[in-house]
């Protein structure tokens, strides 16, 4: 190993630090203090939930474990967005599992509580997945609720969501253990089954106070919408639990009654650990933005057995496309070229750069896979298509335009590694959020942003000197060099894979060596929903 392959090891393994360290931050939700408070009334933390729910030492990923970070700072924040989201296993079945974080603002619901919670129900949708609820929330965050009440991907969208699930056949359970007050009350009695916890547990349109206020009413919150009154007398509910491990085997007891499901039919052989070390991942891939890689060599670390059969080998060597197996799955790779390379012509061409001859064979592959029903994997490190007067006169919107309507109008499965760069229209082409992938998430190394810091500190520095000059100041050099940085620091935090995080633009921020895992998990969980549509590219300008 030669000394850039230890200066990128220690570099993306300082990476992995800060992301283990940050994991544990947000772990925690609302802090140790509020997890002794929910301990001291008998009850488990939403993470211990849904650990003893989901089988043990069964494969398991986590959906938006950064959401709202740094988000809500001024209302002592939202850590993971006030609700945990997994997929797993239960009784041997695939679920997504959801948990209101109780210890974070009482499970309130944030606008990014909102958007994640309908994140979970977008994949259940997708692939089908049984969808189990653990319920305990105060409601609505009032101090914002403009930005989750009254919009088409708001608060209410969860309703409409579990009715549209509900007609799809898609198995819904709830587990009410703690609060569920308000318009959240319509969750869990909209859901196929119901679980109430007594004593801790309530749900009510209005609780006591409200009552009281509203229609001079004396009555304890026990008393209006406890277990005994919901299981003996309103029969919102359909079980009683004694605590919460009760309603839990009371829900892995449902679960393990459910029937098998149609299958999509993917291919999945024997699976195979790769030939090739895949902790080397750390060491080959670079720590500029700009330094050249083999994509190669990180395939060969990713795919069973190491082994992947390249199509149009010599062709738009940009754009890598190649079939392999993960985990025993058979994928479709398409991944972006981070090297120089050169055409048979004898032209070098530049490194994570979409040309027309990459686009074309990009377009070609998706089709194909989409053909042979083979799910695509999307890696990139893309910094957008080439520009330029060459590529213009041969027609590179044409050619984009074509790839970009082919990852649109894909029916197979679709899933999506961004692991350096995602720049502009690249990130589009090679299947960023806005084209539904069944689950996108970033290794610590990833930048997100129309273009790089420093490309934009560059342009945005041009506009500002000239706004600064066309009022008489002066730019010195130095206070050129200051503009420069300032804009600089201030655009890579929004580059940052945590910045996408928060947002939910990606589904996580996953260690290299968890990718088999997150695509292997999304393929079995895809493979839940047969392929009902036909690929078609619709009208294309040859």
């Amino acid at each position: 190993m030669d000394i850039n392959f230890n200066k990128n090891e220690d570099y993306n393994k300082l990476l992995l630090s800060d992301l283990k360290r940050r994991f544990a931050k947000v772990s925690l939700g609302g802090g140790l203090k509020r997890i002794e408070k929910l301990h001291s009334k008998g009850k488990l933390t939403a993470r211990e939930r849904i650990d003893y729910l989901l089988d043990s030492n069964s494969k398991s990923i986590e959906i938006g474990a950064f959401a709202g970070e740094d988000m809500y700072e001024e209302h002592g924040g939202c850590p993971s967005g006030g609700v945990v989201v997994k997929i797993g296993y239960i009784k041997g079945k695939q679920c997504i599992v959801v948990a209101n974080d109780a210890t974070v603002k009482a499970g309130a619901w944030f606008p990014i509580t909102g958007k994640k919670n309908l994140r979970a129900q977008e994949i259940s949708i997708e692939n089908k997945l049984p969808i189990i609820y653990l319920v305990d929330s105060a409601g609505v965050y009032l101090p914002l609720q403009d930005e989750i009440f009254p919009d088409k991907e708001h608060f209410g969208r969860i309703f409409r969501n579990n009715a549209i699930m509900s007609s799809m056949g898609i198995t819904q359970i709830s587990a009410v253990m703690g609060s569920c007050v308000a318009g959240g009350a319509y969750l869990p009695i909209m859901s196929d089954e119901a679980l109430i916890v007594d004593k801790t547990a309530s749900i009510f349109l209005a609780g006591s106070y409200l009552v009281k206020a509203a229609i001079g009413e004396s009555i304890d919150n026990e008393t209006l919408g406890g277990a005994t009154t919901h299981c003996e007398i309103s029969g919102v509910t359909d079980y009683k639990a004694k605590d919460d491990k009760d309603a839990l085997d009371k829900i892995k007891f449902i679960i393990d009654k459910i029937g098998d499901y149609d299958t999509a039919g993917f291919n999945r052989a024997e699976a195979l650990d790769p030939k090739e070390n895949p902790e080397e991942i750390y060491g080959l891939l670079p720590k500029g933005r700009s330094d050249q890689y083999d994509m190669k060599a990180i395939i060969s670390r990713l795919v069973d057995n190491s082994e992947f059969e390249e199509y149009k080998e010599g062709y738009g060597k940009t754009i890598i496309t190649a079939y392999a197996r993960i985990d025993g799955w058979a994928v479709g790779i398409v991944a972006n070229q981070r090297q120089l390379v050169k055409t048979k012509q004898g032209e070098m061409q530049f490194g994570g750069v979409i040309y027309n001859d990459s686009a074309d064979k990009a377009t070609r592959f998706i089709a194909n896979c989409n053909q042979k029903k083979i799910p695509l994997v999307f890696l990139q490190d893309v910094t957008g298509f080439m520009v330029g007067s060459k590529s213009e006169h041969g027609g590179i919107i044409k050619d984009g335009a074509k790839m970009v309507n082919a990852v649109s109008n894909s029916v197979v499965p679709k899933f999506t590694i961004i692991i350096g760069n995602s720049y502009g229209a690249g990130n589009y082409a090679m299947c960023g959020k806005a084209y539904d992938p069944r689950l996108i998430v970033a290794w610590p190394s990833a930048e997100l942003a129309v273009m790089s810091g420093n490309s934009a500190a560059k342009v945005l520095l041009q506009i500002e000197t000239a706004s600064l000059k066309a009022k008489g100041e002066t730019i010195t050099p130095e206070k050129e060099a200051e503009l420069f940085n300032e804009i600089k620091s201030r655009y890579d935090k929004q580059v940052s894979p945590y910045y996408a995080a928060s947002r939910l633009w990606t589904d996580g921020i996953i260690d290299p060596l968890d990718t088999r895992t997150w695509i292997s998990v999304g393929i079995e969980a895809a493979n839940h929903a047969p392929i009902e549509k036909k690929f078609n590219l619709g009208v294309i300008q040859v």
